[in-house]
């Protein structure tokens, strides 16, 4: 009679007990919080963006050595020795829109951390930002394309050329 009794209270429990719940949901909460450690997506889309910021100032500079070897070497004159943003706010930047879109670049890059669209042309926008500065040296006349909203990259990504 004692046997019958304990195997019916073995088979009457079914299931498991609230403890033994939150033990397992403890460990997968650890294991989830190593991976995540592990994978830190932050970081990964930070060094995504800043790929896309080195792409685009290759590009703008590769656009301005395609025109100045078009040209004889001249550089396009919206490039000064002061640094400058390659956009346009009407009275102020370097605006490089209509003298590169489309003959040298499809379309202006611009910062993903502006959250817009490339510049394309022509007609170009009467203001555009895109993010990107540029400047020539004075003496060497070596232009220099730079990204200084860089989200992993230390220093600022820049290009001269």
């Amino acid at each position: 009679m004692f046997i019958i009794n304990q195997v019916r209270k073995l088979t009457a429990q079914r299931g498991f007990t609230l403890i033994e719940l939150l033990v397992v949901i403890g460990i997968l909460a650890i294991l989830l919080s190593i991976v995540l450690i592990a994978i830190n997506p932050a970081r990964q889309f930070g060094q995504a963006n800043d790929t896309k910021r080195r792409s685009a100032v290759t590009q703008v500079l590769n656009a301005v050595g395609a025109y100045a070897a078009e040209n004889k070497g001249n550089l396009p004159t919206q490039i000064t020795t002061t640094s400058a943003e390659i956009g346009w706010d009407g009275s102020a930047g370097a605006n490089l829109c209509a003298v590169l879109v489309p003959d040298y670049i499809p379309a202006l890059p611009t910062d993903p951390s502006l959250n817009i669209d490339d510049i394309a042309g022509p007609p170009c926008p009467t203001t555009y930002a895109t993010g990107y500065f540029i400047v020539k040296d004075a003496t060497t006349s070596r232009v220099t394309v730079s990204a200084p909203s860089t989200e992993v990259t230390t220093p600022d990504i820049e290009i001269t050329r």
